[in-house]
C-alpha cells in the first residue's frame, strides 16, 4: 500500500473513531418508575416485569433506567413516593395492584402509568372505559367474573360438609373489598357462612388470626392483594397450625403449604404489562391501549398438605389442576 493511502485510510478511520463513541454517548436511556405498595423482598412479579423488558430490547443500565419504589405495606407512603416519581421525570409509570396505580394517578395526568393487575379500574376510577381508558392510565386488570364463587365451590369439592369459611381481606383496598361481597354472596347461594377478617396493615394480621381462632371455621380464603401476598408464609404458617384447610390467590402460596390456589396467573399479567411499557417507549398513547382482563388462570392443588389434613382430593379436581404438589 502507498504511503499516501494508508494515511487518507488511517484518517478516515480516526475519523469515524469519534461518530461511533458519540453514538454510543448520544444513545438515550428512557427511565422507568416502579411504584409498588408491597414489600421490596416479594420480588417474583416485578422480575418477571423487568425480564421481558429485557426479552424487548429494554436493558437497565444500557437504554432504560428503573427508579424502584415500595410502600413496604405503609399505604400511607404510596402518595409521597408517587410525587418522587414524577419529580425525577420517569416517562412511564408501572403500578402494582390497585392503590399503586391510583397514587401515581393523583400524583400525574400527563405521565403515562401502566397497570400491572388493577383489581376494579373501572370502580376505582382509574379508567374511564376497558377498550378506551382515555387519560393516562393503562395496563391490566385482575378482575374476573364470579372468582370468589369458583373459589368456594372449589372448596365445597374438597369439604362436602363446608358450612363456614373465613376471608382474610384487605379492606384498604377495593378490590378485595368486591372479592369479599361476591364470596358473601356466593355463600348465600351455597348455604356457608363467611366471617370476615378485616385488615388494614401487616399490623392486623394477629387479631385477625386470633379472631380466626374464636370464629372456628372450617376453611381460610386468603384474598389476593399486596398485602397479602407479601406476607403470604405467615397466612400459610397460621393455617398450618390450627390444621385449617386453605384457599389461596397466588400460586405461591400453594407452593407454600396452603391446600389449593386458584387465580388469575400474576406474572402472565406482569408479562403481558411490559408489552404495554414497551409499546409507549415507542411512542404509543395510554388512552389507545385498550385494558385487557387476565386470560390465563392457575389451580394448583398441595397433596401433602390434604394429606396432612386427612383430606380426600376428588379425582376430577385433580385432574383439571395445572399443578399437583405431592
Amino acid at each position: 500500500m502507498k504511503r499516501r493511502e494508508l494515511i487518507a485510510l488511517l484518517g478516515g478511520a480516526a475519523a469515524a473513531w469519534p461518530l461511533a463513541a458519540r453514538a454510543q454517548q448520544g444513545r438515550k436511556t428512557h427511565t422507568i418508575g416502579f411504584l409498588s405498595p408491597a414489600m421490596a423482598v416479594f420480588i417474583p412479579n416485578s422480575t418477571v416485569l423487568f425480564n421481558t423488558l429485557r426479552e424487548l430490547g429494554w436493558i437497565e443500565g444500557q437504554n432504560i433506567a428503573i427508579e424502584r419504589r415500595y410502600a413496604e405495606n405503609r399505604l400511607e407512603r404510596l402518595p409521597e413516593l408517587a410525587a418522587e416519581l414524577v419529580h425525577l421525570n420517569v416517562e412511564v409509570i408501572v403500578a402494582t395492584g390497585t392503590l399503586g396505580p391510583l397514587a401515581a394517578k393523583r400524583a400525574t395526568s400527563t405521565i403515562p402509568i401502566v397497570m400491572t393487575a388493577a383489581g376494579d379500574p373501572l370502580g376505582s376510577g382509574l379508567i374511564a372505559n376497558l377498550a378506551h381508558p382515555g387519560g393516562n392510565v393503562t395496563g391490566l386488570s385482575l378482575m374476573v367474573p364470579d372468582i370468589a364463587g369458583k373459589r368456594l365451590e372449589l372448596l365445597k369439592e374438597i369439604l362436602p360438609r363446608l358450612v363456614r369459611v373465613a376471608v382474610l381481606w384487605n379492606a384498604a383496598n377495593p378490590y378485595p373489598a368486591i372479592v369479599f361481597k361476591e364470596t358473601q354472596a356466593a355463600g348465600r347461594r351455597l348455604a356457608i357462612e363467611v366471617q370476615s377478617l378485616e385488615l388494614r396493615s401487616p399490623d392486623d394480621f394477629d387479631g385477625a388470626f386470633d379472631k380466626a381462632r374464636r370464629q372456628r371455621p372450617d376453611a381460610l380464603i386468603a384474598v389476593e392483594d399486596p398485602l397479602t401476598n407479601s406476607l403470604y408464609k405467615r397466612i400459610v404458617e397460621f393455617a398450618a397450625t390450627e390444621q385449617l384447610p386453605s384457599l389461596h390467590g397466588i400460586k405461591e402460596e400453594a407452593e407454600a403449604g396452603g391446600l389449593i390456589s386458584y387465580g388469575a396467573s400474576l406474572p402472565d399479567l406482569f408479562r403481558r404489562a411490559a408489552g404495554y411499557v414497551d409499546k409507549i417507549l415507542k411512542g404509543a398513547k395510554p388512552a389507545d391501549l385498550p385494558v385487557q382482563q387476565p386470560t390465563k388462570f392457575e389451580l394448583v392443588i398441595n397433596l401433602k398438605t390434604a394429606k396432612t389434613l386427612g383430606l380426600q382430593v376428588p379425582d376430577k379436581l385433580l385432574a383439571i389442576a395445572d399443578e399437583v404438589i405431592e
